[in-house]
């Protein structure tokens, strides 16, 4: 598409390499907070504890799980309990998020039949899921009935897979329509500066739009990753792809991905 000279257009004289990207005049403060500041915002949020427990528990499942250490040892069953007892916390972190999920099916676009189905799925399994974690962790901690946690845990290993699967179908949506911004606005980009303009304005969209697509196609391969575990949980780690030492390298994954969408945004 043709684009207009604006106030925020600059021309490039013939000393200028047209290819050369300009630097930007204003910068993100986030980008420049002290790291110690970060790290106390990133560790005020649920999400944020969350996800490093979930990396220490998933790290364990792989010692375990890959024969590292002699189950003989006394430490081998020190991680085992070490293992038991973050899953039990991280539970304990989910205490209301299903709210979460309430409020985002109530702030999502319903404009069309797929939007509704879609957002139904997505938010409507995970938040299920949330929902009855809750009872799962009182079954295991004691407060009701032990027996009950292995239907609670079937229950919310379904309601998770199917929020997961919902989820998918949502982002690459999402994930084709900011592909095809990306590509319109490279399209005019690249036309203003054959024409001996640069737009400071659309350089510093770009740069957002690709930090966007970035974490948007992280967010796709951490549902992946999240939708194998509960497909494990669902089959009792029967099959090829619940294999213990898969799982839990699908869980790490999931969790650095996690920590690192959580550490961009706070």
């Amino acid at each position: 598409m043709d684009s207009k000279p604006s106030q925020n257009a600059t021309t490039i004289s013939s000393s200028q390499n047209p290819n050369k990207p300009l630097a930007l005049p204003h910068s993100n403060p986030k980008n420049n907070r002290d790291f110690l500041t970060h790290l106390e915002a990133y560790l005020a949020k649920r999400d944020g504890v969350d996800k490093l427990l979930k990396i220490s528990r998933y790290a364990t499942k792989i010692i375990l799980s890959s024969s590292a250490l002699p189950e003989t040892l006394p430490f081998s069953k020190n991680l085992k309990s070490f293992d038991s007892s973050v899953g039990l916390s991280r539970k304990a972190f989910r205490l209301g998020k299903f709210v979460q999920d309430v409020n985002a099916l109530r702030a999502a676009p319903l404009d069309s039949t797929q939007e509704i189905v879609l957002a139904a799925v997505a938010y409507g399994g995970e938040g299920l899921y949330y929902f009855v974690e809750q009872f799962v962790w009182l079954a295991k901690s004691g407060l009701i009935d032990p027996r009950h946690a292995r239907g609670l845990g079937k229950l919310s290993a379904w309601a998770e897979f199917v929020g997961y699967i919902g989820s998918v179908a949502l982002k690459v949506r999402d994930l084709k329509g900011l592909m095809e911004d990306e590509a319109c606005l490279e399209s005019s980009i690249g036309i203003a500066i054959t024409r001996g303009i640069v737009f400071r304005d659309e350089e510093e969209r770009l740069r957002k739009l690709r930090g966007k697509l970035l974490l948007k196609k992280l967010s796709v391969l951490q549902d992946f990753a999240d939708g194998l575990m509960a497909l494990a949980d669902i089959r009792d780690g029967k099959g090829k792809l619940s294999a213990p030492f898969l799982v839990s390298c699908a869980g790490l994954l999931s969790a650095l991905i996690s920590t690192h969408k959580n550490w961009v945004s706070c």
